[in-house]
Formats: C-alpha cells, structure tokens, sequence
C-alpha cells in the first residue's frame, strides 16, 4: 500500500511539474513578444477546463477605453434581470443625444435623431460596434458611471475603476486613465459572465450573441484563432497624441477552441509608441500563443 502511495504521489508531482513548465513557457513566450516593443503590455489567460491561469505585467492599472462597454452592458442586464428595464424598453433619443465628433454609428444611421430604440439595440451599437453616444445613454439610464462601478465591485471584481463616461474622456487627454482595470480583474469579469454567475441565461445568451458577431477588432483576439473558433469579445482603443503615444489598444474575450476547450483573455497594450498595426499584432500574436497552449493540452 505504501508504494502504491507513493507511486501515486511520484506521478502526480511529475503531472504537476509538466503543466508548471508548460505554463512557464508560455508566459515566457508572451514575454518574449512583447520585450522589444515600445509599448507597456499586460496580459491574463485564464482556462475554464483546466482552471490555470497565468498573468504578465498584471500588477498595473491600464486604461479600460471601450473595453468599459462590456462593464456596463453587464450593469444594465443586472437591473433588466432585477425586472427594473426590459431589453424591449424603447428608449427615445434626442439630437443632443448624439453627439458629433465620437465614433457613432447610430448617429451615422439616424442623424437627425427623434428616433425610439429598445435598450437591446442600444446594447447592440455600444458593445457590438462600440457606439460612443449609446455607451452615454445607457449610462445616463442607469445613473452613470457609479452604477457600473459599485455593480462591478459588488460581484467582486475590485481591481477595476469606472468614473469617467466617453463625453468625459473626449475633453482631456489624462480623463481616460481614470478608467482603469488590471488584466486579471478583465479575465474575472468574464470568467462570471461565462460561468452565468451575474446574468441570467436569456440575457447571457442575448450579450453573448452581441459579443460573437462584433465586426470590431478583426486583427486582435480574431486574427489568429484556428479556423472553426468562435470569439466573444470587447476592444478598446484611443486616440495617438502629439507625442506618437497610444494609450490603449485593448481586447478582451473568450475563445471556444474547435476542440471545444475554453479560455478568457485580456490583452492591454499602453503608452505604446508602436503603429495600430504593430499594437494589434502583439494582441493577435499573444492570443496565438494562447490558442496553441489549450489546443495542445
């Protein structure tokens, strides 16, 4: 019996020594690609079948950009599950709703405005196609920015700020870096929101759907995942300033593999002096890596 005992215990430190190296070469990896770029990277991976987790750079804070639409997409299904909204609810939307010069593809479609949309097609241009002005009103629907970050923090995703709303961060270059989270804080969120722990199934599926027929970002999470993938996801990204500094080329997502394994990501890129299409890559190329670690196991 005692060799037996430790027979088991001599395989499962080996088991467990493999998956310890494994993980510390994809880590490695990822530094590897991100060593020779002009640009802060931070990283989170984290497997919902084999429960592993690895983090690069996760110690600062990185601005949210539009990434924060996934936050508070999530704030408003709380109240629509709470039975305080209906995804149904139409909502009527002013000129002065609309404001010019911000990215607005519902300001694109209606122009004029004086039109009346659900809070599902709200839900639909912020998160799938990462409309500022409705990002604005659903907030001003819930009480602003307060509401997504006291929900956010309540279901126990601390590492995260949200104070500023996008008419804020289109007045002062500094304002978006009060929105701010760590890349593990980013993986836990959507680790809840997988797992159906903070939506209902109705509206997880509804925010799922939205999430995994976003055009945004083709050349970041999506670049790269083997043919047959399906991604769920959230980017951000700001403006250059005079100096060539990027402050965030961000995405965020969960990839179902064609094997049908699972994993979340989050990739923030800041301060970056590198080009859109170099910034985009280091996501592409990070989730590559990700992709072929869980493809393997």
């Amino acid at each position: 019996m005692n060799k037996l005992i430790f027979a088991v215990s001599l395989l499962f430190t080996i088991v467990s020594s493999s998956l310890f190296a494994q993980k510390d070469v994809l880590k490695t990896n990822i530094e590897q690609i991100i060593k020779s770029k002009k640009a802060t990277v931070g990283v989170a991976i984290y497997g919902f079948e084999s429960k592993e987790s690895i983090t690069v750079n996760n110690e600062l804070q990185y601005p949210l950009q539009s990434v924060f639409k996934f936050h508070i997409a999530l704030a408003v299904l709380n109240q629509v599950d709470k039975g305080k909204l209906r995804l149904n609810q139409k909502i009527f939307i002013k000129p002065n709703d609309l404001l010019p010069n911000t990215w607005s593809p519902m300001r694109e479609k209606y122009p004029t405005a004086n039109v009346s949309l659900s809070i599902a097609e709200i839900i639909r241009y912020t998160v799938g196609e990462s409309d500022n002005n409705g990002c604005d009103i659903l907030l001003r629907l819930i009480g602003g920015t307060k509401t997504v970050n006291d929900y956010i923090h309540k279901v126990g995703v601390q590492e995260v700020s949200i104070v500023a709303n996008e008419e804020d961060m289109h007045k002062a270059w500094d304002v978006q870096f009060s929105n701010w989270t760590k890349p593990m804080a980013a993986v836990d969120l959507l680790k809840l929101f997988y797992d159906k722990k903070i939506t209902s199934k109705a509206n997880f599926d509804f925010l799922w759907e939205v999430m995994t027929n976003s055009p945004t970002g083709k050349k970041r999470i999506q670049a790269q995942v083997p043919k047959g993938s399906v991604v769920a996801h959230k980017t951000g990204t700001s403006d250059t300033n005079e100096e060539g500094i990027t402050s965030a080329v961000n995405d965020i997502g969960i990839v179902t593999l064609p094997n049908g394994k699972h994993f979340a990501i989050s990739v923030f890129v800041t301060n970056s002096k590198e080009n859109t299409e170099s910034n985009e890559k280091i996501i592409a190329d990070i989730s590559k890596l990700a992709c072929d670690y869980f493809v393997a196991k």
